[in-house]
């Protein structure tokens, strides 16, 4: 199964990106096709510091090889200009109204955004992500379910329009965590200010758990597990069998929630101790990465220029062109 996804480099990587998207990347390419790519194109539609953006991208490639992805493939979007050439074409079968419909645009715009026709057009270039490598699914949040659709319906214009099968339908892999709860409650979200690093020091870790917001339930008395911002959290960290150890300590012996933000942290540490220290290396070998993203660009590049020739075929441009 060829499986594709991009990650957008906005930021310190935290517990939200990794359990909602990254650990299920991560599981998956061992046992298929992995494409992953770092979604620089995507990021400027609202970024625009040059020097945050390479180093974002940069950051991004590092957490994830920290991380543990060492048999997917690994890219820059902006590394492979032929999903550029497809967005293009795939712009002249899409109709206004599919675009005008898509609800991250309006939310975006409503969160404040620029409404530029980046933001606008940003499905169809994701879509180009997508069918340029025919994946056969894409893991993605509910919350992207709907790009997902747009992509199959891009999929299904062109290849009305030009009668042909030439790309192939791509399907939604929902992760196994709809929502990671931030320390208020809200999804975890960069935007929201609410997030816990996967990648900071100590410190900075013990300050962003101890500052989850909490209930007004009586010293001592029960709780329920899950129903508050802090054992939801952890939740995330713990086997069914500590679990039930921690829910028992909520609900029967009525235990501070201090001691369970004491638990996410050293459950936070245990996890990413190994990971922290590769990343420490690997930011020490800065060229180990940039090959590696290299190295996908040029495995990605080959089979977009097959994927090119084959559109091009089915619309009338020439199928051979100049490659410097």
């Amino acid at each position: 199964m060829k499986v594709i996804s991009g990650i957008q480099p906005s930021g310190k990587i935290h517990l939200g990106n990794y359990f909602g998207a990254v650990k299920q990347h991560i599981q998956l390419q061992e046992a298929h096709e992995c494409f992953y790519f770092i979604a620089d194109y995507h990021a400027l539609t609202s970024q625009r510091d040059p020097a945050a953006l390479r180093q974002a991208s940069d950051d991004i490639a590092l957490d994830y090889m920290a991380l543990g992805l060492d048999k997917a493939t690994l890219y820059r979007q902006s590394d492979v200009p032929e999903v550029q050439e497809l967005a293009w074409l795939l712009n002249c079968v899409t109709p206004v109204g599919l675009m005008q419909r898509a609800p991250a645009f309006k939310e975006k715009v409503e969160a404040g955004l620029s409404a530029n026709m980046g933001l606008f057009s940003y499905p169809i270039l994701m879509a180009a992500d997508i069918l340029m490598l025919g994946a056969d699914v894409v893991p993605v949040g509910k919350d992207q379910l709907p790009h997902i659709d747009i992509a199959q319906d891009i999929a299904a214009s062109f290849n009305a329009a030009f009668k042909s099968d030439v790309l192939k339908r791509p399907e939604p892999l929902l992760g196994p965590i709809p929502k990671v709860p931030g320390t208020d409650g809200q999804k975890m979200s960069k935007s929201y200010g609410n997030t816990i690093d996967v990648f900071a020091s100590p410190a900075v870790i013990k300050r962003q758990v101890m500052s989850i917001i909490t209930d007004s339930r009586p010293v001592g008395g029960p709780g329920k597990w899950g129903s508050d911002n802090v054992s939801a959290i952890l939740d995330l960290f713990v086997s069914e069998t500590e679990r039930k150890l921690y829910q028992a300590d909520l609900e029967v012996n009525g235990v501070g929630y201090g001691l369970l933000k004491a638990a996410i942290i050293e459950k936070h540490e245990q996890l990413f101790r190994n990971a922290a220290r590769r990343r420490e290396f690997l930011q020490d070998e800065p060229l180990v990465v940039q090959e590696t993203l290299y190295e996908g660009a040029r495995r990605v590049r080959k089979i977009a220029r097959e994927t090119l020739a084959r559109v091009r075929s089915v619309v009338g441009l020439p199928t051979t062109w100049r490659v410097s």
